[in-house]
């Protein structure tokens, strides 16, 4: 499901391409570092977009080095880390623990069951740590294992589920700042989570799996429907940003906010209008 809150490479300066790059290693850096190499593993760019949000907003200078590192052992790199580092390796533990769980328990995966097993101890160490957070990740995930046994449709509805989730990871303390932090987590985590959806609804119909497209994906105007919803949670999620006062790292978030969460779409959009015009001739 992750994946999809990433910068939009063409469009941001070499500067701040690099201090994007500095800072996502320096998450993986934090992983390795706290939760072993398969901690490690579980990477994903849309926490560092969390990381950069809150670097900026609480204004907390990073740790800076060069180092080499299992996927760059030829010569050192820059890393950027601090203590959001840490806390987004974390919740990036938690969110995997329970992905594992939820692959061994709905597909039988062995992997899922080698992954859950692995990140128990270390999920119980983060949950103690942040309840508050733990708690939302369990709470949300169960009501979206209830939406996909009823089968729902209602895209708000099963949207929420994994929004309440991104909402409340977001709210790194609960300060004068939270209900806008939680504001822009819970929409664009619907937007993740539907984005993913629709991404994923050729093979879930090929595999028989639930997705909340189904219902609708008969219509003449489908993709244009779900274009016009995924923009207007994008619209919400940039108004509660732009309340915020973020200066440090601005054109990094600006570029990620405003055309890298669509970068996936439109590769995939413009691939099916190349094979719809092949289809044609």
């Amino acid at each position: 499901m992750f994946g999809y809150v990433t910068i939009d490479k063409l469009e941001l300066k070499v500067k701040d391409y690099y201090k994007y790059r500095a800072y996502y290693c320096g998450l993986c850096k934090t992983l390795k570092e706290r939760h072993g190499r398969f901690g490690q593993m579980t990477l994903t760019y849309d926490m560092t977009f969390l990381i950069l949000v809150l670097t900026s907003l609480y204004e907390k200078e990073p740790e800076s080095a060069k180092q080499r590192c299992l996927a760059h052992p030829a010569s050192k790199h820059w890393m950027l880390w601090n203590q959001f580092s840490e806390y987004a390796a974390d919740l990036n533990i938690a969110l995997a623990f329970h992905n594992f769980a939820d692959d061994w328990a709905d597909e039988k995966k062995i992997s899922g069951y080698a992954g859950a097993v692995y990140l128990k101890k270390s999920y119980k160490k983060i949950a103690d740590k942040y309840p508050r957070q733990c708690q939302k990740i369990e709470e949300g995930l169960k009501k979206l294992g209830e939406c996909e046994q009823r089968n729902e449709e209602n895209l708000d509805i099963v949207s929420d589920c994994f929004g309440e989730i991104m909402g409340e990871l977001f709210v790194y303390q609960e300060d004068e700042w939270q209900d806008n932090l939680r504001q822009l987590g819970y929409y664009l985590g619907k937007f993740i989570y539907l984005l993913d959806a629709y991404d994923d609804l050729p093979e879930d119909i090929k595999k028989g799996n639930y997705n909340p497209f189904k219902a609708m994906a008969g219509q003449p105007e489908y993709h244009e429907i779900c274009e016009e919803i995924l923009e207007m949670l994008m619209a919400e999620c940039a108004r509660e940003y732009e309340k915020l006062p973020l200066l440090e790292n601005a054109d990094i978030l600006h570029n990620i906010l405003y055309t890298g969460v669509w970068v996936k779409y439109k590769t995939k959009k413009l691939g099916e209008e190349k094979n719809n015009d092949s289809r044609s001739i």
